[in-house]
């Protein structure tokens, strides 16, 4: 799929843990359009371990990137070229994730302190591929107070070749806070999200933090070429299936919830033909019928139940039962 700066209008957020293939899968039974990132993966990983479980994706999820963590330019340039390789539509770097076991491989948000290097290794990785390598990072770090430190990250990226920045609106504190503390402490800064777009109108900018319905994206927008949702599209995924008409003016047959519970019952099945378990997916429905009458009913089923081994499709059908006698 050629992929353009259209893709970034709308798109779902690396998660660790979250966005893994199975959770990518069900979000696309709900938006055609939205761009899908997976977790992040870090370069040693590929190099040194089983490439195929990290690298694997359903042909389904198209749009989908791969984000990548790593500071090493022939590393990253290598990897770059794998992801082409396997069919991905884009490579992000990961310039934001403020965690210690990040840090102490040198990638993540400590790396907005050295421009140069994230600059060489967009270089190294356009070199290397044809498809877009784009960057996802903070506002700033620690010592960073300026909006002109900020810029002062943009320009040898782009310059280097980098046309999709993707900025999470909060600085991440190195020491002091936990990933999660860093998520909510700093203070969102969506002004200066914004004012990049103004001062580099031929950069896509897109922004992430804090954003929570679909009508917050729609005042974003205004302002710049995307919006990125984390855990809110996770934790209410139905949100989702107002994407594509809202955001793409694209029309699609109205779905239901029980019309995805369908559309997932084949997927599940193979999954589990192939020696997987029940909760590798629906761990990531559990938002599903958030907000409506049984709802409660529908996850304490799958929680208490789908992690078992021999868990089979039933467990599913029995928890879409629970949720259905209250809406028929």
């Amino acid at each position: 799929m050629k992929i353009d700066s259209s893709h970034h209008r709308f798109s779902i957020a690396p998660m660790m843990d979250w966005s893994d293939h199975n959770c990518r899968y069900f979000w696309r039974l709900l938006t055609k359009k939205a761009l899908v990132y997976t977790e992040m993966v870090t370069t040693g990983a590929l190099i040194h371990g089983e490439r195929k479980r990290f690298l694997h994706f359903n042909r389904e999820e198209h749009p989908v990137a791969l984000q990548l963590g790593g500071s090493d330019p022939k590393d990253l340039a290598r990897c770059a070229r794998w992801a082409q390789e396997w069919g991905y539509d884009e490579v992000n770097i990961n310039c934001g994730c403020p965690s210690d076991r990040v840090q102490s491989g040198m990638f993540g948000a400590c790396l907005m302190g050295k421009p140069d290097l994230v600059a060489d290794c967009v270089k190294a990785m356009r070199d290397s591929c044809n498809i877009p390598i784009t960057v996802k990072h903070r506002i700033g770090i620690d010592h960073m107070e300026s909006y002109e430190q900020l810029l002062a990250f943009i320009a040898p990226v782009a310059a280097a070749g980098c046309s999709v920045f993707i900025v999470h609106a909060r600085k991440a504190w190195l020491q002091g806070l936990s990933p999660k503390e860093n998520r909510e402490i700093p203070p969102l800064n969506y002004p200066w999200v914004y004012q990049l777009k103004k001062d580099f109108p031929q950069l896509t900018i897109v922004v992430n933090g804090g954003i929570q319905s679909i009508e917050d994206c729609q005042v974003h927008l205004n302002h710049v070429d995307g919006v990125m949702l984390g855990r809110e599209a996770y934790q209410n995924p139905w949100m989702l299936t107002q994407v594509d008409q809202k955001l793409f003016g694209i029309d699609r047959p109205e779905k239901s919830r029980d019309d995805v519970i369908a559309d997932l019952l084949p997927f599940t099945e193979r999954h589990l033909a192939r020696g997987g378990q029940l909760n590798h997916i629906t761990r990531h429905i559990l938002g599903l019928y958030q907000g409506v009458p049984g709802a409660r009913k529908f996850r304490r089923h799958l929680s208490e139940n789908a992690y078992k081994k021999s868990a089979g499709i039933d467990i599913l059908a029995q928890a879409y039962a629970l949720v259905s006698e209250h809406h028929d």
